[in-house]
Formats: structure tokens, sequence, C-alpha cells
């Protein structure tokens, strides 16, 4: 029972690790600074209990899709420390996934916010 404990915990301190070196990287700051401004601008707006679900969704479906596309193309530079097209083809695969996840979130945040903001100029 101690050994399967023990596991488990050790499972929640590898995970820190991990995103402690996702954090480490450029694009994943960038995410995590347009997380925050969402959430601040969730409190200053008092948006509903479903706009938080939806911008929260958001949030956690980039950052993870960033983190699994750091963990790709560290995997890709073990195996192939090279060029190789291929490889490059995975890498820009991964890129375009948390791409496409950022821009319907943009779009999904312009969805959300956009009311409180045309409000906020039309006083």
């Amino acid at each position: 029972m101690t050994t399967s404990k023990s596991s488990f915990l050790k499972s929640f301190v590898y995970a820190w690790q991990g995103l402690r070196v996702a954090f480490s990287q450029r694009n994943m700051r960038i995410h995590a600074l347009c997380a925050l401004l969402a959430i601040g601008g969730g409190f200053w707006f008092k948006i509903s209990q479903t706009e938080w679900c939806i911008v929260l969704l958001c949030i956690g479906l980039v950052m993870s899709l960033e983190a699994l596309n750091t963990a790709v193309e560290f995997y890709i530079d073990l195996i192939s420390p090279d060029y190789h097209e291929k490889a490059g083809k995975i890498k820009d695969l991964g890129a375009g996934a948390v791409l496409i996840a950022a821009v319907i979130s943009l779009i999904t945040g312009t969805l959300v916010f956009g009311k409180y903001i045309l409000a906020l100029l039309h006083q």
C-alpha cells in the first residue's frame, strides 16, 4: 500500500517538474501572460459562470497543447538531432495544433469579452 501511495505522490512531483520545463519555454510564458489577462478581464467584467468555464477551458486547452508540443519537440530533438525533413514536419504539425487552439481561443475570448468591452466604451 505504501508503494502505490508513494508512486502516486511521486507522479505529482514529476508533473510539477514537467510544468517547470514547460514554463521555461518562451511560448508557454506568452500563453500564461494571455491567460492572466483573460482571468483578470474575467474578474474585472464579472463574467458569468458559463463564461468562466469557457475561458478556463480555452486556457487549459492552449496551455496543455503547448506543453505537449514542447514534449514532442524535445523528443524529436532526441531521436533526430540532425535536420530531417520529416522531423521538421512533425514539429510544424505540433506548432500548428497550438496555433489552431490559440486562434479559436482568441475568437472565443472576443465573443465572451466583446460585449463587456463595447458596453464600457459606450458609457
